[in-house]
């Protein structure tokens, strides 16, 4: 039973190790199965690295928004101000915390945090297409599928190993405030 509220801070260089584990255990392998946003039917491989994460922290016209509750890493997610609008992604929740109403309070934050810093009035992100359960979960959250699609990087392991042909990422929108 947690014993505080969650707290939301900017990700530091210090925190690479501890998000690249969050970040693979809410998505790839076994350990991400517990909850129920695991990838592990469709790609297996790594999802992301330090060098990746190391990247999207070091994005001036971004951040990488941490959640904790009593000191530990719990959630994690990307933001990025990108002209009109602002981009979500690398979306992490704990899988074993996964299904009690967290996710929901990070995207708000995110949500909020996008609007109140760079004045975005709409979100965008992009979800493999044949995540049909995740893609319903962000549409209950406002989110629209727009239909556009773009291709998987089939052949960049740092992304996963692909177990279909299949794959590409559907942009979903969501206006703000």
């Amino acid at each position: 039973m947690p014993t505080s509220e969650l707290t939301f801070r900017n990700a530091t260089d210090a925190d690479i190790p501890g998000l690249v584990e969050l970040i693979e255990s809410a998505y790839r392998g076994d350990s991400s199965r517990a909850g129920w946003t695991t990838e592990a039917d469709l790609l297996e491989g790594q999802r992301t690295d330090p060098d990746g994460v190391a990247a999207v922290l070091g994005k001036e016209t971004g951040l990488l928004l941490i959640a904790e509750r009593d000191g530990e890493l719990i959630a994690c997610c990307q933001l990025e101000h990108r002209g009109d609008h602002a981009y979500f992604g690398m979306f992490a929740v704990r899988p074993t915390l996964q299904g009690g109403g967290l996710g929901k309070m990070i995207i708000a934050e995110a949500e909020r945090t996008a609007l109140a810093t760079w004045g975005v009035r709409e979100m965008r992100m992009t979800v493999i297409q044949q995540r049909e359960e995740l893609i319903a979960w962000y549409e209950r959250r406002g989110y629209r599928r727009t239909g556009e699609l773009s291709p998987f990087p089939y052949g960049d392991e740092r992304f996963g190993i692909p177990q279909r042909a299949d794959l590409a990422f559907e942009l979903l929108v969501k206006p703000l405030g």
